[in-house]
């Protein structure tokens, strides 16, 4: 679907109706009943396949748009959705277009949106995930959609993220990363990915971050150093990664007032 903003010359494309029937206003029953009419051929125009031109006539006849939730052209009912009362949208939420219940999503009252938490169609899923109060998004961490769970993951009570320390893709997991109670970032301690187990390198304290001072990966041996207490410092000054060794003296330095913090 085109934003109303889209494209500011509506000079190319012809004034067709959505079935590709050139439009006449002397047959138009919108434009006869409504005079002076707040609308235009080729400009604004409820009944053009050219979304601009429609954006147009709702922008002008905000109080048109219920009349026209049911119309057969999706383009014409996604974009009545926006400007029509959220009262209104209930019955557009089995639409079969997803670019009308992706509108619906984001504006039906936040106590409906849990019809549309299996919505077959990514986008609109993505919305209902963005609206959901944080305490209902659990049954949706384990949607089929990764940026889904991406979403689900920036936005679940912390309590709840240990469901997700298991998730197929990285970027999930490292949103949970960054969000997990530090008591419970040992639950990743075994990730395979290492920007996972830097994120915790960069949380975590006690005996999980001694843990990760011996990881296989010298960038999260690094993260370590950059916030080692003095004994584990003097451990990573002999690791055999000469990034890790740098780090860890400046930190030792650092611990023991030889050099300003950075």
């Amino acid at each position: 679907m085109v934003g109303e903003g889209s494209n500011g010359l509506d000079d190319a494309p012809p004034a067709l109706d959505y079935e590709g029937a050139a439009l006449d206003c002397s047959t138009c029953q919108v434009h006869l009943r409504h005079q002076p009419a707040r609308c235009s051929l080729g400009h604004a125009c409820a009944q053009d396949r050219y979304a601009p031109r429609i954006w147009r006539f709702f922008r002008q006849n905000p109080e048109q748009a219920g009349a026209w939730l049911k119309h057969p052209y999706f383009e014409t009912r996604a974009i009545a959705s926006h400007h029509a009362s959220p009262f209104l949208l209930t019955p557009l939420l089995s639409d079969p277009d997803e670019a009308v219940r992706r509108v619906v999503a984001e504006r039906l009252p936040e106590r409906q949106l849990h019809k549309l938490i299996h919505d077959p169609h990514r986008e609109v899923r993505i919305r209902v995930a963005q609206r959901l109060r944080p305490a209902a998004l659990i049954e949706l961490c384990h949607d089929p959609d990764y940026y889904v769970r991406l979403v689900v993951a920036r936005r679940l009570p912390q309590a709840f993220l240990v469901r997700m320390v298991h998730d197929a893709d990285s970027q999930v997991r490292k949103a949970v990363a960054a969000r997990l109670p530090p008591t419970a970032l040992h639950a990743l301690r075994s990730d395979p990915e290492v920007d996972v187990r830097r994120l915790l390198a960069q949380r975590a304290s006690g005996s999980l971050l001694g843990s990760l001072a011996s990881d296989e990966a010298w960038e999260v041996r690094w993260e370590v150093a950059n916030r080692a207490h003095e004994a584990l410092a003097e451990q990573l000054r002999t690791d055999p990664h000469e990034e890790v060794r740098q780090a860890a003296a400046q930190r030792l330095a650092q611990l023991r007032g030889d050099a300003p913090h950075s």
